[in-house]
Parts: structure tokens; sequence; C-alpha cells
């Protein structure tokens, strides 16, 4: 989870983002691809971490089944991601800070467990839930004391 909030960090850095990382684990826990939010660098709504980072290790492994990996991310993924956490197959994920608006992964929508669409995935929510909202919470702040909202 670390990892990713330090993607996190470069989503600010790099386009003045809203602050997700994304890390996606082999089965033996080394890195197989990031990813941080990139909507705002690229002028493009589905460039979250968790698309930026599942698009990123399909590329790397020249295939769409990502069964025997783990992604990690800072927000609980929305409807678009779980979808595509779904699609890839991607056998668990850990999240950070849950998104009662607009998760899907536990709070507001439960796709990742829905076993109508597959095998559900193993989800764990809430690690190191505080230093991600704390890092969403001083993005936000920020923002609205530059009067970027």
């Amino acid at each position: 989870m670390r990892l990713a909030l330090a993607e996190a960090q470069k989503a600010i850095d790099a386009s003045a983002d809203v602050p997700v990382g994304a890390v996606l684990l082999g089965p033996d826990g080394d890195v197989v691809a990031v990813g941080r939010n990139e909507r705002e660098l690229h002028s493009d709504p589905t460039a979250h971490a968790e698309i930026v980072a599942i698009r990123s290790a399909t590329q790397a492994r020249g295939d769409w089944r990502l069964e025997d990996t783990t992604l990690v991310v800072t927000l609980e993924p929305c409807v678009m991601c779980a979808g595509a956490i779904v699609a890839a197959r991607i056998g668990r994920v850990i999240f950070g800070a849950w998104d009662s608006p607009a998760g899907a992964s536990g709070s507001l929508y439960d796709i990742l467990r829905d076993s109508r669409l597959g095998k559900p995935v193993e989800v764990y929510g809430g690690v190191l839930a505080d230093e991600a909202n704390l890092q969403l919470r001083e993005f936000f702040v920020q923002r609205r004391m530059s009067g970027s909202i």
C-alpha cells in the first residue's frame, strides 16, 4: 500500500490529478505494473489509477487475463474500475480509503464480489485508510484554497 500511496503522490506532482495510486502484484509479490490517476494529464476520463495499471500489466504480459495478480489501490474502486478488474480476472483487491459516495467494492455497490459476473474477487478494504484519506483530504483542501474547485 505504501507503493500505491507513493504513486498517488506522483499523480499530484505530475498533473495535479486526484491522488489515487495503484500497484499490481504478481503471485510472488513482485510488482507487475503501477498506475496513478492520469485523467488531467491525458484529458481522459478513463485514466484512473486502476485502469492505467491494468493496461500496463496486460501490455507487459501480452495477455489480458490477470488471474494470479493482486491489485493494491489507495481508494475503493469505482464502477468503471471494478468492471475492468472483473473483466481482467484479477483475483484480489486491497484498497485503502472507502469511497461511500461512489465505491463499487463494498460501500455503495459490490461489483467485485457479485458472483453473477464471474468468479468473485477477494476484497480487503481499509488498509492504511487513515493515510489514504489524509492524502485525499489534503489534496482537496489545497484545491479549495487555490480556487480550483
